[in-house]
């Protein structure tokens, strides 16, 4: 299926370990790909509620982030908005609760674009640490096709740069010491 508006949103919180590896996806998909215009890249981070704009003005919005399921560490789930909201109370990080509530907010709104949630679980998001744990590093590529396999579905093919890849290592390198040259 194709849509005319897409939004990638990475949420989490990059102080707390893998927290943060949906804001650390999104960005390595900006620094690796082509980008068509139809396509919105946003690092959701910590923005809660103010993301609910998003839901009404995209066709089609992918959430990634972490996620709590019972899995093994680099467990990858994607699911719908109704998949979501059919789990009832079962939301045991601040992202999951957030994320529920504006589903269940913008449901009863009619302009409300297709949500997919994407979510891995982590190995450490109580920790205070900028940087992805080495597991869930290590488990970073297959969260990146889950993610441009979900554009596809989305009519979305994103095309490689041909310069040189921007690695997480880099990328969160960047994130954790700010005052260093940016590379983007």
């Amino acid at each position: 299926m194709s849509y005319n508006k897409v939004a990638l949103i990475g949420i989490g919180n990059i102080m707390f370990h893998d927290e943060g590896l949906g804001a650390y996806l999104v960005k390595y998909i900006e620094e690796n790909y082509h980008l068509p215009e139809n396509l919105s890249v946003i690092e959701g981070g910590t923005l809660g509620f103010t993301l609910m704009t998003y839901y009404q003005e995209y066709d089609k919005i992918i959430i990634v982030g972490t996620g709590s399921k019972e899995g093994k560490i680099g467990m990858i789930h994607s699911e719908s908005t109704e998949e979501v909201l059919a789990q009832g109370a079962i939301r045991q990080t601040a992202n999951e609760v957030e994320i529920t509530m504006m589903l269940e907010i913008c449901s009863f709104h009619e302009d409300m674009g297709e949500v997919q949630l994407i979510t891995m679980i982590p190995e450490d998001i109580i920790d205070v640490c900028n940087g992805l744990t080495p597991s869930v590093l290590e488990h970073m590529p297959k969260l990146v096709n889950a993610t441009l396999e979900e554009l596809e579905r989305s009519g979305i093919v994103l095309q490689k740069k041909d310069a040189d890849e921007v690695s997480f290592e880099t990328i969160v390198d960047a994130y954790a010491n700010p005052t260093a040259p940016r590379i983007f």
